[in-house]
């Protein structure tokens, strides 16, 4: 998967709040920008569609965090996850707490979820070598793209066999629909991490903040990264040096793709409603 389209994304949720909303912003607003940005792409992969058929079978989890007066609106598509730190009085201990809800078939209510809406299929979800996946193709059921999975003048020749299903699609398997959460946020909400699946194969929520808490600010997410990154090497019996050195084309094997985002929160500038950007750290697993 590809997050070639976040940026985009980001552009239409500032798009449609300030032409829908006056500058606040909604659950509908976010839900409108994500609708806009699946309706975007999907004209592409039409107007591509006899150059680049496979444009049809790339697509991207979405996960996006919006602070509006004091609220943080959080929306996701596919298994990328936010987690809050949360100072614990005055204890010096810092909480972790999920904010986003994941949409991946390993998960028993999203099974419960798809066979709900897809009744007469026994087959939407199949278990693959210990992994289960929407139609045996794709483990996440929601995201951006991924359009051979939601219209069938997409899921044919050319695109490749194995994306193709074996029976007509007479509704739509996957959905660009998120699920938007909001929290109120309190004095005590210290930082973010939003971070994709990589990152969550090898660390726990737990484990995330805490090396966040001990080592703020300049160079967190780079820290987040090469700690999963050793956790992944480990469990391949190798060492971290030796996993560096592997090209990149080939390192899929060993882990998932890891992007990361640590955002600290002023909350002096939430208050005043201050458009000044607060300290943030990004790193991607490209980077190491």
């Amino acid at each position: 998967m590809s997050c070639s389209y976040v940026g985009y994304l980001s552009h239409c949720v500032y798009a449609a709040v300030s032409a829908e909303t006056e500058d606040v912003v909604t659950a509908e607003t976010i839900q409108n920008a994500f609708r806009q940005t699946e309706e975007g792409f999907t004209a592409l992969v039409s107007e591509l569609w006899t150059t680049k058929p496979n444009l049809a079978t790339v697509g991207t989890c979405c996960l996006v965090g919006v602070i509006c007066q004091g609220t943080l609106f959080v929306a996701s598509l596919g298994d990328s996850r936010l987690v809050l730190g949360k100072k614990v009085g005055n204890t010096g201990e810092v909480a972790a707490i999920q904010l986003s809800t994941e949409h991946n078939a390993n998960l028993d209510e999203i099974r419960y979820e798809l066979r709900e809406l897809h009744p007469h299929d026994s087959q939407i979800v199949v278990l693959k070598h210990g992994v289960w996946r929407v139609k045996g193709i794709i483990q996440v059921s929601r995201s951006i793209g991924d359009v051979y999975m939601k219209h069938a003048q997409f899921n044919r020749e050319p695109i490749a066999a194995k994306f193709r299903l074996p029976e007509p699609m007479n509704m739509p398997i996957m959905s660009a629909t998120p699920t938007i959460l909001s929290h109120a946020l309190h004095p005590n909400d210290s930082f973010l991490i939003f971070a994709s699946d990589g990152l969550w194969e090898h660390l726990s929520n737990e484990q995330a903040v805490e090396i966040v808490h001990k080592h703020p600010h300049a160079g967190s997410a780079k820290r987040l990264v090469k700690t999963a990154l050793q956790e992944a090497a480990r469990k391949r019996e190798m060492r971290y040096s030796d996993l560096r050195k592997i090209d990149k084309k080939v390192r899929r094997h060993f882990h998932d793709d890891i992007t990361v985002i640590v955002l600290f929160l002023n909350h002096d500038l939430i208050s005043r409603g201050t458009a000044q950007e607060p300290p943030v750290s990004i790193r991607s697993g490209l980077d190491h």
